[in-house]
């Protein structure tokens, strides 16, 4: 996914910059970026992360980085940020999102055949770097915005450091959050509010779908009004955002546990103890815990010190070896018991499926499963949260193929919770998996415990919906 930190300030902001921006580390462990405006200009520095944490390959660049606003990135694809100069003057850039109508973009700027691009990853065209042609179509900054948010499939929330200010573009229709922050003589931009905190910024607001703001050190001025409609990305609270982060004025961690109490109200199961997945499925177990007052343990202990998260190398073996690497079974929690297991989500299921037969393997009498979401059905159009390449890489979708042997045309069925489809998809899964039991969180369960009005999140993973 990736996510973005911006900070202008009074005083030199290097310090902040660099700790807002590691504060998104768990979005992405690709590439990482830093660019500061000085008196002389913008100074740059990306690194491969991929191999290494952000702050390792960056606490000595900070050394010869100054000025009083700056932008970071944590980014799973394009090298970034990029420096661009154009008739709009000079600026750095940095996008999260996806652009699902890159080719033809980039073919509409060729045809102007004045354009030209030069940072070529190995997918092609730097989706970044399509995203600042745009921007440079327009007369002005703010136009170039706005035609850049109208015109892009998919999903882009954009930042822009120029020497007049930083740009902040929320996607329009708000699937990634934006969140503003002050502190005395500095303000400051970033997708998690768990990057606030420790360097002594307060939460100012959020930034509506498709808000375009400039940021002083002197405040902040609306350069275009929020879109009415909004479609955040339910994945945030279930999966990709940090415990202590909100959206929308919404605790993901209090929401987890939430989660994890709708899926104990509807469950008949009785285990010794109630677990998470480590990490993203720990609040989740609490609240099912708390809901039911069986005991949370940890029958898996995650070292954190050497191994990254599982789903971010390409390569599907070696996901999974790092799976497999970080979890540490411990048997003296396991032999013998009822597990119940809570879990953001079951994508694929491979993981699982080798999770399952090593608890198993260390005795566990019966293993249980709870997500936290419902049956993913369709691929992610707009954040690609996973790295399915069709919709036959999900779990849900492969059940479907095996009962029905075409994976299209009864989706409704399987989609309702209610039905003799949908029940058979699950116990497929779950006999797949090798699991004791497996029940999914419902639809409307979670977007009650999200909190949000249904037409203001995205669900299309599990709905099928735009």
């Amino acid at each position: 996914m990736g996510g973005f930190f911006g900070v202008v300030s009074r005083q030199d902001c290097v310090t902040d910059l660099f700790y807002g921006t590691d504060y998104h580390s768990h979005l992405g462990t690709r590439r990482g970026g830093l660019a500061t405006c000085n008196g002389e200009g913008i100074v740059r520095f990306i690194h491969d992360i991929s191999n290494a944490q952000f702050r390792s390959k960056f606490e000595h660049d900070i050394g010869r980085m100054s000025g009083q606003a700056g932008i970071g990135v944590i980014s799973d694809t394009e090298d970034q940020p990029l420096i661009i100069g154009s008739h709009l003057g000079d600026y750095a850039i940095v996008t999260v999102g996806v652009i699902k109508n890159l080719e033809e973009l980039t073919r509409r700027a060729y045809a102007k055949r004045s354009t030209h691009f030069s940072e070529m990853s190995g997918a092609g065209i730097n989706a970044t770097e399509l995203v600042a042609t745009l921007i440079n179509q327009e007369a002005t900054l703010e136009a170039g915005l706005r035609h850049a948010q109208d015109v892009i499939e998919g999903s882009c929330s954009i930042l822009l450091l120029t020497r007049n200010g930083l740009y902040a573009a929320r996607d329009r229709f708000g699937r990634t959050p934006v969140i503003l922050g002050r502190k005395a003589g500095a303000r400051a931009v970033t997708m998690e509010t768990c990057a606030f905190p420790n360097i002594d910024f307060a939460v100012e607001r959020d930034l509506g779908p498709g808000e375009i703001v400039r940021l002083t050190a002197e405040g902040v001025e609306v350069l275009s009004a929020p879109c009415p409609k909004m479609r955040i990305c339910a994945f945030l609270f279930v999966y990709f955002g940090f415990p202590a982060s909100s959206y929308e004025g919404i605790n993901v961690e209090d929401c987890r546990y939430r989660c994890g109490a709708a899926l104990a109200r509807r469950d008949d199961v009785t285990p010794d103890l109630v677990a998470g997945i480590p990490d993203s499925g720990t609040g989740h177990a609490l609240g099912y815990s708390h809901a039911t007052r069986i005991p949370y343990e940890r029958p898996f202990a995650k070292y954190t010190p050497t191994w990254p998260r599982s789903f971010m190398p390409a390569d599907q073996s070696q996901r999974d070896l790092v799976a497999r690497m970080k979890l540490i079974p411990i048997g003296a929690l396991i032999r013998g018991k009822s597990l119940l297991f809570c879990d953001d989500s079951i994508v694929r299921g491979t993981q699982l499926k080798d999770t399952v037969r090593r608890l198993f393997a260390a005795g566990a009498r019966e293993v249980h499963m709870r997500p936290a979401c419902p049956v993913l059905l369709f691929p992610c159009k707009y954040l690609n949260f996973s790295r399915s390449r069709s919709a036959l890489d999900l779990a849900g979708r492969r059940a479907v193929q095996q009962l029905e042997g075409d994976h299209t045309q009864k989706l409704e069925l399987y989609k309702n919770p209610d039905t003799p489809q949908h029940a058979a998809m699950v116990d497929f899964i779950r006999n797949e998996l090798g699991l004791t039991t497996l029940r999914y969180q419902r639809l409307d369960d979670l977007l009650e415990a999200i909190g949000l009005p249904r037409d203001r999140i995205c669900t299309h993973c599990w709905s099928g919906e735009e």
